[in-house]
């Protein structure tokens, strides 16, 4: 039997051992750490390590991510400007990564589903990253440039 009563006729369900419950965020860790590691050690400055946006190739727009690889690259050696020059929503992005998923391995620690109820925040993001996106694009933009 999976569930021990508490009280009579409520059954309390068992919690799955602590290294079950947070496996899936630790997996999860250590993909992102890998990839920052790799992107850490291989220089995306250098030609030839990755390929080029194909966005930019074909159209020579910068899409959101453009210079992404190169803020990582930054982030991971502890120069943060050199990250926000690069791209300032990606250097967000590490940072709301880093708080959610410390948020999912806290929760999972205890048992405890992760439930997040965002409300608007997703649009205005989405919003933010549009507007980020059409400026850097424009001749006024170019401190935006990767």
């Amino acid at each position: 039997m999976n569930a021990r009563a508490d009280a009579p006729g409520r059954p309390v369900p068992r919690l799955a051992p602590l290294w079950r419950r947070v496996a899936v965020p630790a997996g999860l860790f250590a993909a992102v750490g890998g990839a920052f590691a790799y992107v850490g050690v291989v220089d995306p400055g250098e030609p030839g390590h990755y390929p080029v946006c194909p966005l930019y190739r074909l159209t020579g727009l910068y899409c959101p991510g453009c210079g992404g690889l190169r803020s990582a690259h930054a982030f991971v050696h502890g120069d943060l400007l050199a990250a926000l020059r690069d791209n300032a929503p990606a250097v967000a992005a590490y940072v709301g990564f880093a708080v959610l998923w410390t948020v999912w391995v806290v929760r999972a620690a205890r048992g405890r589903p992760l439930r997040i109820d965002l409300g608007p925040a997703p649009l205005w993001a989405a919003g933010a990253l549009l507007l980020f996106t059409v400026v850097r694009n424009l001749p006024f933009g170019g401190w935006l440039h990767p």
